[in-house]
């Protein structure tokens, strides 16, 4: 018996490229399965639109119908109240910006490109979108929003005990130290090795 009757036998050529191929459409086909993800978010922005028309309302109805807040001594001022409802509503905006960065821009970096034919409503940032630059943008929206929940903090300084404004406050800093070490990378990742070069000489 020959040597060559204990190797395994080579399949015809084209039939493994074929059934990798396969497998590799699959692969990639599977990037559909976070549609459903996506559309849920929708449905959140939705319910943070119903909470800001409820945030929004309290506000009027605070200011215009009952002539402001409760008076009492421990009750906080009318620009106080005033100041932390609006805060409240712009939380709320920039929450839902950010529901708005994940899902165009979660969607036309791994999903599908978004042809939008040049619309004169397209986003700026949605033409050179790519991971790093969703992250960089995406950390950016985490600061804003963790600055308003530090300034409502604040705001509340008297009634709010001194490890909880310690712990917030370690807490956005941390937010900050991340977002720049993204954009450091992004820079990096963004320049050419001889723009990179040159830039050190």
């Amino acid at each position: 018996m020959s040597r060559k009757s204990f190797l395994p036998a080579t399949p015809p050529f084209g039939q493994g490229t074929a059934r990798s191929k396969s497998l590799g459409y699959l692969m990639f086909a599977s990037r559909w399965l976070q549609v459903p993800l996506y559309l849920g978010l929708i449905v959140a922005q939705a319910v943070y639109v119903y909470q800001f028309a409820l945030e929004l309302w309290h506000l009027i109805e605070t200011v215009f119908l009952h002539g402001g807040p409760p008076a009492g001594e421990s009750a906080p001022s009318p620009e106080v109240v005033v100041m932390l409802t609006v805060l409240a509503l712009i939380d709320v905006v920039m929450i839902s910006n950010l529901l708005i960065m994940v899902i165009i821009g979660g969607y036309e970096t791994f999903v599908s490109r978004i042809d939008l034919n040049d619309h004169p409503d397209e986003p700026e940032w949605l033409s050179h979108v790519n991971a790093n630059v969703l992250k960089v943008k995406l950390a950016t929206a985490i600061i804003g929003i963790s600055s308003v929940h530090l300034l409502q903090t604040f705001i509340r300084a008297q009634s709010t005990p001194n490890d909880k404004i310690m712990w917030q406050t370690v807490m956005h800093l941390a937010f900050v130290v991340s977002a720049i070490g993204l954009a450091y990378i992004d820079r990096l990742l963004s320049t050419s090795p001889a723009e990179h070069t040159r830039s050190h000489l």
